[in-house]
């Protein structure tokens, strides 16, 4: 990659500079959010497709062992949500590649430098839409999610990036923006894949791949992202030689300073831990609910497609308002108490849920919980990080919540088809309650 100016000390960090950086990794985050979001609401028809498709012998031994899965409650399990459960594994996979690679591709930062390391994850994104774009068959469309899954590192580091260029005063609000970006992405991207996946391009490939015009724009949008990030983002990666005058200054201090110091990592290693378990038992449970939102509006109101699409939208939109004001000018602790409650008080609300009014009432405490807990949790982890170790443990930060988000839906959707809706968002609320408590008592006020 070409050679970037040195990142700047703390001192030169001026508030233009941050702004500067923080407008790049927000256009970009929207670039490659947008990419992400598109092939979302092709999941069934995608896999439609490759399940029509003769002598398909990896999908026909996935969807035996989905079968399996099925006949094993005694609740009918209607054949209508086989691509739906199909669509979950995918995406549980995804998350399980994302849980390993992340804490790698942090470290890989920390050492290397943020930019270098951004840009090769776009190389990884580029060959995964690559391989999308020439998914004729399933096998290959299932290689483009695996190198998807080992390669996405936008978000993290963006994160990380942000991080390096804000203060402790201003961090709540700086990762706010990244949430505004997903909110935005996840509202629209949706929409415009829908619309993408309508139009056929007169190319070949058209004809194998009937949803090649949305592969194709998708990875335009990599493309651009990849050379803006090229021309416009320096390194920002703190410089070693300030962490080497922070060594000496170590070796400075009194024996009292030691120790306070001593005490303050040990604090803050306790907090990190205490916050990567909040984020993993929260994707647990809200992952579950996220997953099981379609066959539970589906069960009432016979929801299709376009009214949950309508759903996610409402989602999407208020939580994007929330996190460009209220996320942005609480403190991180109180966003993610308040996350955390309301999280709480959707999943009771939907257990009980007899109405669309009823829904849409839960809907709007769901939005709640979606524009505070991750970005409230990054903010918190953030500030107990030491410049020198910031990508490796936002990388591990990250792991421990795809961790909840690969094994959340398959544990709610057990209990949900074994003991039936209003139980399994019951239990799913009552373990909100327990991660709020856990929350509320070990970071205090």
């Amino acid at each position: 990659m070409a050679a970037q100016p040195a990142a700047p000390t703390a001192a030169a960090r001026s508030p233009a500079y941050a702004k500067s950086i923080l407008k790049v990794l927000f256009i970009s985050l929207l670039f490659d959010l947008l990419s992400f979001t598109l092939i979302l609401p092709l999941f069934p028809r995608l896999l439609d497709f490759y399940k029509a498709q003769p002598n398909n012998v990896v999908l026909e031994s996935i969807f035996n062992t989905l079968n399996a899965f099925k006949a094993s409650f005694h609740r009918p399990i209607s054949s209508r949500f086989d691509v739906v459960l199909l669509g979950g594994a995918l995406g549980s996979l995804f998350s399980f590649l994302q849980a390993v690679s992340s804490p790698i591709i942090g470290s890989l930062s920390d050492r290397y430098g943020r930019r270098t390391a951004l840009l090769y994850s776009m190389i990884g994104n580029i060959l995964s839409v690559l391989l999308w774009v020439a998914a004729t068959d399933f096998p290959t469309f299932l290689a483009s999610r695996v190198v998807g899954g080992l390669s996405e590192g936008n978000v993290q580091l963006a994160i990380a990036i942000a991080t390096d260029v804000s203060t402790a005063e201003t961090r709540g609000a700086t990762l706010a923006l990244v949430g505004v970006a997903f909110s935005i992405a996840f509202t629209f991207g949706p929409m415009m894949g829908a619309y993408l996946a309508s139009k056929t391009l007169a190319l070949t490939i058209s004809e194998k791949n009937p949803f090649v015009t949305a592969a194709l724009f998708s990875l335009g949008l990599l493309v651009v992202e990849t050379a803006f990030l090229y021309w416009k983002l320096p390194e920002t990666r703190p410089l070693r030689d300030a962490a080497e005058k922070e060594e000496e200054k170590k070796k400075k201090m009194t024996v009292a300073e030691e120790k306070t110091t001593a005490e303050k990592a040990r604090s803050d290693a306790a907090g990190i831990t205490l916050l990567n378990a909040t984020h993993l038992l929260f994707l647990l449970i809200f992952s579950g609910m996220e997953f099981s939102l379609p066959f539970m509006t589906f069960d009432l109101f016979n929801y299709t497609s376009t009214d949950s699409g309508k759903l996610l939208g409402f989602i999407g939109l208020l939580a994007s308002v929330l996190q460009g004001s209220f996320v942005r000018r609480a403190k991180p602790a109180l966003v993610v108490k308040t996350g955390l409650t309301s999280a709480a008080i959707s999943f009771f609300l939907l257990s009980r849920v007899n109405s669309q009014r009823e829904l849409y009432v839960a809907a709007a405490f769901l939005a709640v919980t979606s524009a505070c807990v991750v970005t409230g949790l990054t903010a918190l982890v953030s500030l107990k990080i030491g410049e020198q170790e910031r990508g490796r443990v936002l990388g591990g930060f990250r792991s421990a919540g795809q961790i909840g988000r690969a094994t959340g839906p398959l544990l709610f959707c057990t209990l949900y088809w074994w003991a039936g809706r209003e139980t399994a968002y019951v239990v799913g609320g009552t373990g909100m309650v327990g991660v709020a408590t856990l929350v509320w008592r070990g970071l205090g006020k």
